[in-house]
């Protein structure tokens, strides 16, 4: 069996990525961390391009967490500029290659000309049948769960089951429900922590770390990330199919 006929059979239905390095790539090279962070977004480009290609159902981006607002104000605030340059540069993309863009996470602390900038790009490729292209801002794991939690105490559910309380996560995709649980969940930077990204959806998710930062991050990283999933024995709790146990 060669590779493209193993990356075809076990192909990950989701992969998540927390997109580490921009600003460690940049201070590397003596810039500032804006510089990083430029970089950061034109790896986006090649990321989302190779999973479209590649026929991945969604793909999930760290972009900006709940955390992140410690960071310093001028750092912030060029982090926010850039998410509003990408969506007003990307969505035209987005719809010519039947992308479908959702952004997951608290929009109540964005500045209100990215929350207009969220709310266009989704409309404009609400129509995208191929790749769907979630990413997250300012968004916490632990907090999604808490206001789930905090629902079911307000009596928005009794005794949900595991999908109920997915839809109650708030991360929702109002066309096709709750996201599919991550398969792969990628880290670039050399770090290996989960960083409060989707903790109940990679539940089982394979995990796969690489010490290349983000910004040079590409099509033939994601490829040997898939790869690697690819040969991995998932029994989700069962017996090995390779060897019964």
């Amino acid at each position: 069996m060669d590779q493209s006929t193993s990356l075809e059979l076990a192909r990950p239905r989701h992969v998540a990525i927390i997109m580490d390095g921009n600003g460690r790539w940049a201070t590397r090279r003596g810039r500032p961390r804006s510089a990083g962070h430029l970089a950061g977004a034109r790896a986006v480009r090649r990321t989302v391009e190779a999973a479209a290609r590649l026929r991945l159902d969604t793909l999930t981006l760290y972009a900006f967490s709940g955390d992140n607002w410690r960071r310093p104000a001028a750092e912030v605030e060029s982090l926010m500029r850039l998410f509003r340059r990408y969506l007003a540069s990307e969505t035209a993309r987005c719809v010519e290659t039947d992308v479908r863009l959702s952004v997951v996470g608290r929009r109540d602390r964005l500045p209100h000309a990215l929350v207009t900038a969220i709310e266009a790009a989704e409309r404009a490729t609400a129509g995208g049948r191929g790749l769907l292209l979630r990413i997250a801002l300012d968004y916490s794991s632990r907090d999604a769960i808490l206001r789930a939690a905090h629902r079911l105490a307000a009596g928005a559910a009794a005794a949900p089951d595991r999908l109920t309380f997915a839809a109650l996560l708030g991360e929702v995709d109002h066309q096709a429900g709750p996201a599919p649980d991550v398969d792969l969940l990628v880290r670039t930077g050399g770090e290996q922590r989960l960083s409060d990204f989707l903790l109940w959806e990679c539940a089982y998710a394979e995990l796969h770390f690489v010490d290349e930062l983000w910004p040079d991050f590409g099509a033939a990283d994601l490829e040997a990330a898939l790869r690697s999933f690819a040969a991995r024995d998932r029994r989700f709790g069962g017996v090995s199919r390779a060897v019964g146990g």
